[in-house]
């Protein structure tokens, strides 16, 4: 797949909350994620594809409820891409807020191999 094609079906698959998915078919197994800071429970960089999916599946289990999540469409250039990701939610324990993303995203062989998020 291209960058460009990468990119629309990661931005559908995040439209759709279906990140599990999209890590699945869309990712090295070399991957590494950045996150902008370091929190309790996540650390500033995870490394693997399989960390990768654990990282969302602790994620996901502290969400208590969704309420949607829309993406901007992507922006490519060469073998890299960003959007816009906005998430509304409720974490356990907490109010109901959207948190707001810049992601970008490289590509290599047809894989993401990295993924930075800037809030």
């Amino acid at each position: 797949m291209t960058t460009a094609e990468i990119a629309g079906r990661l931005a559908a698959y995040c439209r759709n909350e279906q990140f599990s998915t999209a890590q699945k078919e869309l990712y090295a197994d070399d991957a590494v994620s950045i996150e902008p800071v370091e929190t309790p429970g996540f650390d500033k960089e995870t490394r693997g594809l399989k960390a990768l999916m654990e990282k969302d599946k602790q994620f996901s289990a502290m969400v208590a409820a969704r309420y949607g999540t829309t993406v901007s469409e992507p922006l490519i250039a060469g073998n890299a891409f960003t959007f816009v990701l906005t998430m509304d939610l409720q974490m356990k324990g907490g109010d109901r807020q959207q948190l707001q993303e810049l992601c970008v995203y490289t590509v290599k062989e047809g894989k993401i191999v990295s993924e930075q998020f800037f809030m």
